[in-house]
């Protein structure tokens, strides 16, 4: 239900009085005493005239006050909230206060979802930390109780175990160190070494990097570009980084036989360059997602096909720390190309 503006609540109050004022006034006049018919006229007037003043400076002293806690309480307003009033009508204060309050309301359920939301992800991201670091624990742990319990005298298996918990060390301290570097490139702590180098042949060193896990699965590897020589201003190191998680994402996500494509082109000032595959592709539902750390598109898919989980968070991070962006184009069975700029050198 919507009520009446304030000043006209308090016009119709001295509406009221006017028509009680005038009413005893006629009752005093008709069997009491006789009444000059200017003061007739005047007393109820003039009552209506005091109550409405009255009313109304009441009310904005009242009004003023009440604001002035409430603004206080909910840190909207200067704390000599009595200035900002002054210019100000009744009604515009009512009007004013109603919009901070429901502005303020909008803004504390936006801060209330958003700590919803990095609750969930915390919550997620300890989970998957832990799945991440259980498996290869498991495995160091169960070769070591191996070992202890005979397994060391046998050599037919002390070396072949001790090398399987060293692949697990590996995977441990792999995990590790992409998370320290994800952490330093969210605090902007890691370096960025910005020099011209050439793009087409560092395309070709990170491909001839991955070129035998293609082989494995029988995936062709290309590198497309219209013209040679094409140099960038950029971080050659972190850049190598990107590629290489790219390509590697590529095939182990790759139907055999498939290829894998990066493009280089140049666009005005900037270079531009795509990985593109054949492979399973992505549903959009999990673009959003996409580059959280751990964030897994096949939940049912062994967890060492995709490396460590961090490969698109870090890709993320690294392309931010050069005021760029990537994006993704996918179809689920069709394929995916990721797309990213850096500034021409």
């Amino acid at each position: 239900m919507k009520y009446p503006k304030p000043s006209l609540l308090i016009f119709y109050g001295s509406l009221a009085t006017l028509g009680f004022s005038f009413t005893f006034t006629l009752f005093f006049h008709l069997f009491i005493s006789k009444v000059d018919s200017t003061l007739f006229f005047i007393i109820p007037i003039l009552g209506a005239v005091f109550v409405y003043i009255t009313f109304r400076l009441l009310l904005r002293k009242f009004v003023e006050h009440r604001l002035s806690l409430l603004y206080r309480s909910i840190q909207t307003k200067a704390e000599d909230s009595s200035v900002a009033y002054e210019d100000e009508s009744l009604d515009g204060m009512i009007e004013n206060a109603e919009k901070d309050v429901q502005d303020w309301q909008s803004k504390q359920d936006q801060e209330i979802a958003k700590l919803k939301e990095q609750e969930n992800f915390r919550r997620e991201f300890l989970g998957n930390l832990a799945h991440e670091l259980k498996t290869p624990v498991f495995s160091i742990q169960g070769y070591i109780l191996t070992l202890l319990e005979g397994g060391l005298e046998d050599e037919t298996i002390n070396k072949k175990f001790l090398e399987r918990a060293s692949v697990s060390t590996d995977r441990i301290v792999s995990i590790l160190e992409d998370l320290d570097q994800i952490t330093k490139l969210e605090i902007d702590a890691l370096e960025m070494n910005l020099e011209p180098f050439d793009m087409l042949k560092l395309a070709s060193e990170c491909i001839e990097g991955v070129e035998l896990r293609a082989k494995e699965k029988k995936i062709s590897l290309d590198l497309k570009h219209v013209t040679d020589d094409i140099f960038v201003n950029a971080d050659r190191k972190r850049i190598a980084q990107v590629l290489t998680n790219l390509l590697n994402n590529s095939i182990s996500y790759g139907n055999e036989d498939g290829n894998t494509t990066i493009s280089v082109f140049v666009v005005d000032d900037l270079v531009t360059i795509e990985v593109s595959d054949n492979g399973i592709g992505i549903d959009n539902s999990h673009f959003p997602r996409l580059f959280e750390r751990f964030y897994r598109v096949e939940k049912s898919r062994n967890r060492h096909e995709g490396g460590t989980g961090l490969g698109l968070a870090i890709v993320k991070h690294v392309i931010d720390s050069h005021q760029q962006k990537i994006s993704v184009k996918s179809s689920f069975g069709i394929g995916s190309q990721f797309t990213f700029s850096l500034d021409k050198a």
